[in-house]
């Protein structure tokens, strides 16, 4: 079986200075490698098939017969690591913490420890207060982007 750590040693070194981040290795029992990763700007087709050979070049298909997958998150998938949360910093995000309670908001002040969403409070269908509630990473359980149409 291929180690996941190994995949992501192979994306590292790929990815490194090109302001594409990692978001996740999977590897199951049957060697299907999953790679997502991001840029802030969004990741191209062309990237993506650039990590995807360097995983492939990386690899010995006469040991170890494998399928790879290299893509972005999708918009549905809530949000993995820290970068996720600096990318989509000004949007609208939907909040679940450990307790299962839902916050929507606007994500503001992305830290290492945690952010800020600034919730709207209404009464009568409108906005009467704008309020900035404080999350630690270790608070929550999801963070996904809501998408709005406009």
């Amino acid at each position: 079986m291929i180690e996941k750590q190994k995949i992501q040693g192979l994306v590292e070194e790929c990815i490194r200075g090109t302001g594409i981040f990692l978001v996740s290795v999977k590897v199951s029992n049957a060697n299907r490698i999953t790679v997502l990763a991001d840029k802030n700007e969004g990741i191209t087709i062309d990237e993506c098939a650039s990590i995807h050979r360097h995983i492939k070049n990386g690899l010995d298909r006469d040991k170890d017969d494998f399928e790879l997958q290299v893509s972005s998150p999708g918009l549905d998938m809530p949000f993995v690591v820290i970068e996720q949360y600096l990318k989509n910093e000004g949007w609208k995000v939907e909040v679940v913490d450990n307790e299962g309670s839902k916050f929507t908001g606007i994500l503001k002040n992305v830290t290492e420890g945690g952010f800020e969403l600034e919730t709207e409070i209404k009464a009568k269908g409108k906005t009467i207060e704008l309020k900035d509630i404080s999350f630690n990473f270790e608070q929550i359980k999801s963070t996904r982007v809501i998408l709005t149409i406009k």
